[in-house]
């Protein structure tokens, strides 16, 4: 049966009533409820289970930083997990369920752990699970695995969308609390462009939570006016909902926008979130502070959380866990809860303040140097224990107790970029430190201004320097002196909470300590301090304070770790946006894709495009009998194939050549105006980058190809080396893979096909035009045009390409005069035929471990010039006489089949890692040789050339007699292609 625990006042809208579920059972709230305030408000404390020990946890907060209430919000497909039910909105209709716990919340058979927490001590994975070592598999693995994790997912496709988007500004406010619209009235008035974005979904931040006054007006009265006024600023731009997650380099920030979260489902159209690039000129952090608690034993009950937490539940949402609250604190800030909780009409059983000297109240009974111990209940909280100044115990009933352990300011994006805060002595508590990203400074409570005056004036000022204008006038407000008397943790307790989500306690931080985990690193990572959802926000600066008093040190001497984005649990479909499934990678067609389409292409995806594999004709029944014809009918008459997709990039600069005579091992200097010539490009460990051409129009101008795997690579590669290394040099690189479409014709009667659209002008025999060579020409009566007389089939072949926006006319225009030729399009498998036939390596071969040495290609890398990767290419590792070459390899019985990816043996011997000497990258079906044929690299291969080996295949479990060949199984001397 539920409870009715509403106050008077706050901000929700009592005039709607909204309905939800909670495991099962039915509820009521309000407009402008949390999950977690509608909860309470039903007397609800019991929200759900610690990940080691699954003890029963309630609120500790109000906000983002919450450790404990964490929820699985909807149901299908939109399950969602470790929700915060402290920053959820209330919806009708919305659904939710407790997660970490079986067979229910109330009861749950997990909690057995909390009974043997004395073998469950930090680090006890790591000293449980090390032996015997075949348990590992079948045991501790499967048992991890299943313990593993907070929340469930649903396993089925998220059915909404997300997406990114840029912005840009003068000005990111973050933080839209007293500082932060300050501020952006200071900057908005000054007419530059200012985003002012906030997690929360109404601005105000801490001034929605308290009674203060400004201008004789409520803080909320002020926001309201503050935001009436930024509203009408179009230079303005008020993000809410949206938390900025990271501040990365030049200025630029990531921000989460929950668009729709506050929604049962999103409206048709709009994402649920977007991931915001926020480019702003600076950045001003305001995002405020966070109480910090006191550890003391079973501090972990539900109706125990900080008194911050409280007060916001009572002013903001008017609720209170409780009818009957106590208050834990050692600095004011606990007063100024109870004093409002007192004027809401809720009993105040005390106030527990550690300081001797702590102000006394006619309207509850105040505990001078009290501090407490212990408390009661089960599933919720009945009974603190106290020990008072002269040392006897006191039991006081309460149903909720506030903590009050002073304040942290918020510092994680400061750090975002290795800054480390620095200790403030004064507030006893870390602050930004010099080492700021750039562009960025902090104001208000974030810098360790507390007082709202002082918050206000800060964020005026702030914006002002930031913005070289002149501040505005600050409303007059609460501006009490800060005092923050350090208590970090009660003498003597054990199981005292520090990490709530995790389950660390003062007992596994003083273990830590005393089995030499010292370094905060090592705390961390040892006892899993601070690496719960909240990232150590509730946590971090106490275990640091206790680990410091246990070492006989001070918390700066201890340190702390580093902070990370994102600030708070972010959503991989945020980060992903719109980029999954069929929108995963850009999906890129080519030029000729919709001749190819109409031609009953069957097509393939080739890195980012989408490539014709083959075209099957009538009568084919199997996708060889395509490919093999279409081989067959480029070797004997002429077939085009479309090579749009390969890399192409335009050099271009007096330094032109020498820059590619850098880049390329072998020399490009003196390459002659019109000529094209094959390049290796190098790693700078020596390993092959890749293989391509480079041609070159005139004294200044190159285009240089790619493959089509590592076109976007080698262009960053060549601009890492353009910027960094050879700044000195008058070159410029543009990527133009997308301008020019670019077709193979090959054959030997490609020359024919060609003069047929080539204009008379343009003279493309043999000897005008001879292998090797490249011009510009115009084809089709003047259309403008590149030729490179190229071939990678072995063929009499040409590569011809135009303006990318002709690309479907030229492909038509050449079926249509090639029609006498009895002309064939060949696709890509065709293609991976005829470069196999021909020994040309290609990305099987290329992959990231060869050498020009072992593919045969030693003497291109020249040792009369410096170039990337030369000087390494040359170690003696890589370079012994057992290396690694490129071969060839046929099965001694015509039909047994090569596999690629299967391993050489000797023809006799072991089978075994021991004795293999080598292994087949590309493997195919060879129609000229009515075989199967294969790449393969072997050990020491140029000397094995008519040896028979064993292939053999672990995963197809077949072993074939094979014979070692050269590579270049036809035409090894290159006749046709001279042709």
């Amino acid at each position: 049966m539920t409870r009715n625990l509403r106050l008077t006042g706050g901000l929700i809208d009592r005039d709607r009533t909204v309905k939800f579920m909670f495991d099962g059972r039915h509820y009521t709230g309000h407009p402008g409820d949390t999950l977690a305030s509608a909860l309470l408000a039903n007397g609800v404390r019991l929200m759900g289970r610690s990940f080691k020990y699954h003890r029963p946890r309630g609120p500790l907060t109000a906000g983002s930083e919450e450790p404990n209430a964490l929820v699985e919000l909807r149901g299908g497909a939109r399950q969602e997990p470790n929700t915060r039910a402290t920053t959820a909105e209330l919806y009708d209709g919305l659904v939710a369920r407790s997660q970490n716990r079986w067979p229910s919340l109330a009861f749950d058979a997990m909690a057995v752990n909390d009974a043997a927490s004395d073998f469950l001590t930090a680090g006890f994975y790591y000293k449980t699970f090390m032996w015997p070592a075949s348990f590992w598999e079948k045991l501790y693995e499967p048992v991890i695995r299943r313990a593993a994790g907070l929340g469930s997912l649903s396993r089925k496709p998220d059915p909404d969308s997300y997406a990114k988007g840029y912005r840009h500004c003068d000005l990111l406010i973050v933080g839209a609390g007293p500082a932060g619209l300050m501020a952006a009235l200071t900057a908005g008035r000054s007419g530059r462009q200012v985003i002012l974005a906030d997690e929360d979904f109404r601005p105000g931040g801490r001034l929605n939570a308290e009674f203060d006054t400004l201008d004789a007006m409520s803080g909320t009265e002020w926001v309201r006016e503050t935001l009436a006024e930024l509203d009408t600023m179009a230079n303005v731009r008020l993000m809410t909902r949206t938390t900025v997650i990271g501040a990365f380099d030049h200025g630029i920030t990531g921000a989460v926008e929950r668009v729709s979260d506050h929604l049962r489902t999103p409206p048709e159209g709009k994402p649920r979130q977007i991931f915001w690039h926020i480019y702003a000129r600076q950045t001003l952090l305001c995002a405020g502070a966070t109480e910090r608690s006191i550890a003391f034993d079973n501090n972990d009950r539900p109706g125990i959380m900080l008194a911050s937490a409280l007060r916001t539940y009572a002013n903001r949402y008017a609720v209170t866990p409780a009818r009957r609250v106590a208050v834990f604190t050692n600095n004011a800030d606990g007063h100024r809860t109870a004093a409002d909780l007192d004027r809401l009409g809720v009993h105040v059983a005390a106030v527990i303040d550690t300081r001797p000297e702590a102000p006394l109240s006619k309207d509850y009974q105040v505990l001078r140097g009290a501090q407490v111990v212990n408390t009661s209940g089960r599933l919720g909280l009945t009974f603190v224990e106290v020990r008072l100044a002269d040392g006897s115990l006191r039991t006081i009933e309460c149903g909720a107790l506030g903590v009050a352990g002073g304040w942290n300011p918020n510092v994680q994006l400061t750090c975002h970029q290795r800054g480390r805060p620095v200790w403030d002595e004064a507030i006893h508590a870390f602050v930004p430190g010099p080492d700021l990203p750039a562009g960025m400074q902090v104001a208000g409570a974030a810098a360790g201004a507390f007082s709202t005056h002082a918050a206000l004036l800060s964020g005026t000022r702030a914006a002002a320097r930031m913005l070289d204008i002149a501040p505005v006038d600050v409303p007059v407000a609460e501006d009490a002196a800060i005092e923050q008397t350090p208590f970090w943790f009660v003498e003597g307790a054990s199981r005292a909470w520090v990490d709530q989500q995790n389950d660390v306690t003062v007992k596994d931080i003083r273990l830590s300590h005393q089995e030499g985990f010292r370094a905060v690193e090592h705390l961390k990572r040892y006892t899993t301090l601070g690496m719960a959802t909240d990232q150590g926000k509730t946590s971090n600066i106490t275990g640091l304070a206790i680990m410091a008093g246990i070492a006989g040190k001070s918390i700066p001497e201890i340190g702390t770790t580093m902070y990370r984005p994102p600030y708070t649990p972010t959503a991989i479909g945020a980060l992903a946006g719109r980029a999954r499934g069929s929108d995963f990678k850009p999906l890129r067609l080519t030029p000729s894709h919709h001749w190819a389409k109409e031609r009953g292409a069957v097509f393939v995806e080739t890195g980012q495009w989408l490539r014709a594999q083959w075209f099957p004709q009538a009568g084919e029944t199997h996708w060889r009998e395509s490919v093999d014809r279409e081989v067959r009918q480029t070797r004997a008459s002429v077939g085009v194939c479309d090579c749009t997709t390969l890399g192409k990039i335009d050099v271009q600069g007096a330094d032109a050549a020498a820059f590619l005579n850098f880049v390329y091992c072998n020399g490009f200097a003196k390459l002659p105006v019109g000529r094209v010539r094959y390049g290796l490009m190098l790693r700078e460990d020596g390993i092959v980058l890749d293989d391509g051409t480079a041609a070159r129009l005139a004294e200044d101008h190159f285009v240089v190809t790619t493959t089509t795997a590592n076109a976007g690579r080698v262009f960053q590669h060549m601009e890492f080396v353009r910027q960094c290394l050879r700044p000195d040099m008058d070159v410029q690189l543009v990527s133009t893979t997308d301008a020019w479409a670019q077709y193979a014709v090959a054959g030997p009667n490609a020359r024919r096909l060609l003069q047929k659209i080539v204009d008379p002008a343009h003279d493309i025999s043999d000897t005008a035009f001879p292998f090797m060579a490249c011009g510009a020409i115009t084809v089709c009566g003047g259309l403008r045009a590149r030729l490179f007389r190229i071939s990678f089939s072995g063929e009499l072949a040409f590569e011809i390409a135009v303006p990318a926006r002709y690309g479907d006319a030229l492909m038509r225009r050449l079926m249509e005069e090639g029609a006498e030729f009895d002309v064939t399009p060949y696709g890509t498998e065709a293609l991976g035929v005829m470069r196999i036939e021909k020994g040309h390596a290609a990305g099987n071969e290329l992959n990231g471990t060869t050498t020009a040495r072992n593919l045969g290609l030693g003497r291109m890398v020249s040792d009369k010039k410096d170039s990337i990767g030369a000087a390494l290419s040359r170690r003696e590792g890589l370079n012994t006489e057992a290396d690694l070459r490129l071969m060839g390899i046929k099965p001694l019985r015509p039909g047994d089949k090569i596999t690629a990816g299967g391993h050489l043996m000797a023809a006799d011997g072991p089978i075994d890692a021991a004795h293999d000497q080598g292994y087949v990258t590309s493997a195919c079906f060879s129609p000229t040789l009515q075989s199967m044929i294969g790449l393969c690299f072997v050990k020491n291969g140029d000397a094995r050339t008519g040896e028979r080996m064993r292939l053999v295949s672990p995963l197809t479990r077949s072993t074939v007699e094979v014979e070692v060949t050269s590579p270049h199984f036809i035409d090894p001397q290159g006749e046709r292609m001279r042709g």
